[in-house]
């Protein structure tokens, strides 16, 4: 029984209870609380958290009642996997213990977990809000998914079911060259590796020995908010945001949403849909290129049948140049006879009228006229002149135009014959790229029924039935002996045929 001193005790009386100082009564109560409570776990809403200059963390736990300080050291904040943030609820896991230079007593906490998903959805939500008032959620951030990607980038664990879904599903649609990054999915190091991998595919250089994909499928299968949360890690969100390559998204299943869904460039419901985004329908396009090469030859010949048309129409229109030239020489001709036939009946007219007055001053009659005749004749040359060389000039002039037009006339009916025939080689060329033949020629084979009709399987074929074999350089006959999708038995058969009738393994082309 400890001996103590009563409060009305006289002055000067010598007490028995023991004398500490003030380091003493603080180490002594620092080992009993540390002793009583050597690991504990407690459950609070952080506040006030800093960061000072030594790494290490201050904060407080509190509730509705009471307060009580905790610390992180630096070397154990990177352990706890979650980011310290004020209002954030959690249950800190630690020692408790004292510091002397405050008398306070205080948790030193080595793990944190979040309190119940409520706290998770507020971290969140809150987390959502700061990254959106950045502008990492703006659409016009967002990029358009190539057409048709040569290399497709996957960020995914490589044993899971995700991968095999993906590549299933692509090799289906169209295949392409896919390049897998092995990434944990959940987890502590989840977050780091996948913004790692986004970060790393960016890094490679077009062109170079591992290519660099054209688009980047970030990809998980479901699972719990806490299974799904390294996809909403600031660290993940960002480099989703900062990646050059467009970014597709597919974590979860169709209800799960993460903040990466926010921050990429297509949101996809599940990892085999992100697949039938990033690449279109290989038989889908090869039937639009077949109908639009079929348009295309259609279009080039009724253009050469109207160009034709108009060009028959215009020479039709322009008439014989050597008609033209004959009407003018014909014009001509008339022409000068009436010229002459003028001239010999005015010469006769004078001749008479100076026959009848030489009795009158016959030297003053033959001088005067004959100063007339001499002006007529003068104007009749020079009338005549004028008119040849009109005549002519026009002529000439018409004859020009006319050899220009036919030499245009020419020059544009050939261009466009060679352009059209040059079109329709080409639509040719490409018809016959598509065509089975070319398949045939790779080494498959066609089998046919006696209706001529593809065998698209065995179960299509019955014992006893008669089949043909196409290659890619002819014809076999076949007999089935054992049943659908039995041994095949081959017949007497001709001679291989060939496709085109002659030599070579071209076929026809229309």
């Amino acid at each position: 029984m400890e001996n103590f001193d009563p409060p009305d005790a006289p002055a000067g009386t010598v007490s028995n209870v023991p004398e500490f100082s003030v380091s003493e009564l603080s180490f002594a109560l620092k080992r009993e609380i540390e002793t009583a409570f050597p690991r504990v776990r407690v459950r609070g809403e952080i506040s006030q958290p800093s960061f000072p200059r030594s790494g290490h963390c201050y904060f407080r736990l509190k509730d509705e009642n009471a307060v009580i300080d905790g610390v992180a050291w630096k070397g154990t904040i990177p352990r706890l996997g979650i980011k310290i943030e004020e209002g954030l609820e959690v249950i800190a896991t630690g020692k408790l213990t004292t510091y002397a230079g405050s008398s306070r007593y205080q948790i030193i906490v080595d793990r944190l977990e979040l309190a119940g998903e409520g706290a998770l959805l507020k971290l969140l939500e809150d987390r959502r809000k700061k990254l959106q008032a950045e502008g990492l959620f703006d659409l016009d951030r967002k990029r358009a998914l190539p057409f048709l990607p040569e290399v497709i980038g996957v960020v995914t664990s490589p044993s899971g079911a995700v991968i095999r879904d993906i590549l299933h599903r692509l090799a289906d649609r169209f295949p392409c060259h896919v390049l897998v990054w092995p990434v944990a999915v959940q987890g502590e190091k989840a977050a780091a590796e996948v913004a790692a991998a986004i970060a790393g595919f960016n890094r490679l250089t077009p062109g170079g020995v591992v290519p660099r994909p054209d688009v980047l499928i970030v990809a998980r299968g479901g699972g719990s908010l806490e299974d799904l949360w390294a996809f909403n890690e600031e660290i993940v969100v960002r480099a989703a945001a900062a990646s050059e390559i467009p970014l597709i998204s597919a974590v979860g299943h169709e209800t799960d949403t993460t903040l990466i869904d926010f921050a990429s460039d297509r949101r996809a419901p599940t990892p085999s849909a992100a697949a039938e985004m990033a690449v279109p329908v290989r038989a889908d396009l090869v039937t639009e290129t077949l109908d639009y090469a079929k348009r295309l030859t259609g279009g080039m010949t009724r253009l050469l049948r109207e160009s034709t048309m108009e060009l028959v129409g215009l020479a039709r229109g322009l008439g014989d140049p050597r008609r033209l030239i004959e009407e003018r020489q014909q014009r001509l001709d008339v022409g000068g006879e009436r010229h002459k036939l003028a001239t010999d009946q005015l010469l006769g007219r004078l001749g008479r009228e100076l026959s009848a007055a030489r009795l009158i001053k016959p030297e003053l009659v033959i001088a005067g006229k004959d100063n007339e005749l001499r002006a007529q004749d003068k104007a009749l040359t020079r009338a005549m002149d004028r008119f040849k060389s009109d005549t002519l000039q026009k002529i000439t002039r018409h004859s020009d135009r006319l050899d220009q037009l036919g030499e245009r006339l020419k020059r544009h009916g050939s261009d466009l014959l060679k352009n059209g025939q040059r079109q329709v080689d080409q639509a040719a060329k490409l018809l016959e790229s598509y065509s089975f033949h070319s398949v045939l020629n790779r080494g498959f084979a066609l089998v046919r029924d006696q209706d001529g009709q593809p065998v698209l399987a065995a179960a299509g074929t019955s014992t006893g039935q008669t089949i043909s074999i196409e290659f890619a350089d002819g014809r076999v006959g076949a007999r089935v002996t054992d049943g659908a999708g039995g041994t095949l038995k081959l017949a007497p058969s001709p001679a291989p045929r060939r496709r085109d009738g002659g030599s070579g393994n071209q076929g026809s082309l229309l």
